[in-house]
């Protein structure tokens, strides 16, 4: 990342006085646990949010946004330092073209983290999409299969679009319930992963709200319909997820390739050759000496061993 442009994180000053306070409080925290750069990857289907959220979180229009412009083909890192922290966010195009996985996006990416260590992936959807399908499990599946399962133990579910009022009469906290649960199942699902893979703590679902319609609190945060700063509340959740004990993921050539099939099962090679010295080889010997042992001698070899009876 040492050809990164970092810039001086400014857009920071942008945001409420109680804000800047949470933020600074969480940056120093994770310096504490010596954790001086964070660099977050983000994902999802197209149109899901993902570049509003972005600039959401840098306090500024970082990388371009437009209902009526199709997403960039390329991902895009943006860098900014405060006091000795720098945080890098790398927005992804959509993972979905024409209804299936755009394999040539993911490949895009792919080759695009080479190199770069992964601390926190946020899954961005739409808390206003009522529905999950098979398409949904399948885009988990491609993340999970291009950089593992450990991927998701650094995970955020992010749902934007998430000042709503929910259908069917449902309260907000009991619509909020129904769609995360519904999205981590099929996370779950397409990652192949247990409850208790993760040891009785699961996905952080987080919600976001990046329109200017968003409510204000008193002290001019951007908060929920349930009254939470949701920025604080998103930052502070993504350093509970660094803390929780799990390995950032570093992307490397053989992650991205996967393992070179010209290894597989070379481990097994000396055991397959000790079975087939002791139980083919071995025996195969075995039967020769037994052969040798019954034929018949000729008069030469009984002659020279007294065995014969000399006739001339």
């Amino acid at each position: 990342m040492a050809s990164q442009l970092i810039r001086e994180w400014s857009g920071i000053q942008q945001f409420p006085l109680a804000t800047q306070t949470k933020l600074l409080e969480l940056l120093a925290k994770l310096k504490h646990e010596n954790v001086t750069t964070l660099t977050i990857l983000v994902m999802g289907k197209g149109g899901v949010g993902k570049s509003s959220t972005v600039n959401s979180i840098i306090g500024e229009r970082a990388v371009a946004v437009s209902a009526f412009q199709s997403e960039g083909l390329r991902p895009v890192m943006v860098s900014r330092s405060r006091a000795g922290f720098t945080l890098n966010i790398i927005d992804t195009p959509g993972l979905v073209e024409g209804g299936y996985v755009n394999d040539q996006a993911l490949e895009i990416i792919k080759r695009f983290l080479l190199n770069k260590t992964i601390d926190i992936l946020l899954y961005v959807d739409r808390l206003d999409a009522y529905r999950v399908d098979n398409l949904d499990r399948q885009v988990v599946k491609a993340i999970t299969d291009s950089f593992g399962k450990g991927i998701w133990h650094r995970a955020l579910v992010v749902l934007t679009h998430a000042q709503l009022s929910p259908p069917d009469c449902l309260n907000y906290e009991d619509f909020f319930s129904k769609r995360s649960e519904a999205l981590l199942k099929v996370v779950r699902l397409g990652a192949r992963i247990r409850r208790q893979d993760f040891q009785g703590a699961a996905i952080p679902v987080v919600l976001v709200e990046n329109s200017g319609r968003c409510n204000k609190n008193e002290n001019d945060e951007k908060i929920l319909p349930n009254g939470t700063a949701w920025i604080p509340n998103l930052i502070e959740t993504i350093t509970n997820v660094i803390s929780n004990g799990s390995k950032a993921i570093v992307v490397d050539k053989k992650l991205i390739e996967g393992p070179n099939p010209n290894n597989r099962g070379k481990i097994l090679i000396p055991f397959i050759l000790a079975f087939q010295y002791f139980f083919v080889v071995k025996r195969i010997q075995r039967a020769i000496k037994d052969d040798i042992a019954k034929e018949d001698k000729p008069l030469w070899e009984l002659r020279d061993r007294g065995l014969a009876n000399r006739e001339f």
